[in-house]
């Protein structure tokens, strides 16, 4: 199965006009993803450095799959979308070339990393008390 680092920092995942520039602020953070479509310009970064101005969700985790993964395996996501639906945990997902990362609600990570245990998969940087080591 898989290993998944869960990264220290909450997240926070923004939304600006599709037209925006690409703000200071969202370059701060040492993990972000931005995506422009033509309806929106997401971000994802550290929820300290998002401005009280704007739109966003907050209060994220981020688990990190081990990687490299090659771009031929098949079934990565379903593997760890599948329990966690099956536990009622959302979850909203950012893919890079290397890896894949799960995000999750922080009032549900101890439910997601029960429900990932059972299903096979192993967590890094997690405590049973709830606490998080500083694993990257």
């Amino acid at each position: 199965m898989l290993t998944l680092n869960l990264l220290p920092d909450t997240l926070a995942v923004c939304r600006l006009s599709p037209d925006a520039a690409i703000p200071d602020w969202a370059l701060a953070s040492d993990f972000y993803s931005i995506t422009r479509t033509a309806d929106e310009l997401s971000i994802v970064c550290h929820q300290r450095d998002v401005p009280d101005d704007v739109q966003r969700e907050g209060d994220w985790r981020c688990l990190k799959v081990q990687g490299p993964l090659d771009f031929s395996m098949t079934g990565v996501m379903a593997s760890l979308a599948t329990p966690l639906a099956a536990a009622g945990i959302s979850l909203f997902v950012i893919s890079t070339f290397d890896t894949d990362y799960l995000l999750v609600k922080q009032d549900t990570l101890q439910a997601t990393i029960a429900a990932l245990g059972r299903a096979g998969h192993s967590i890094t940087g997690y405590r049973d008390d709830g606490t998080t080591t500083s694993v990257q």
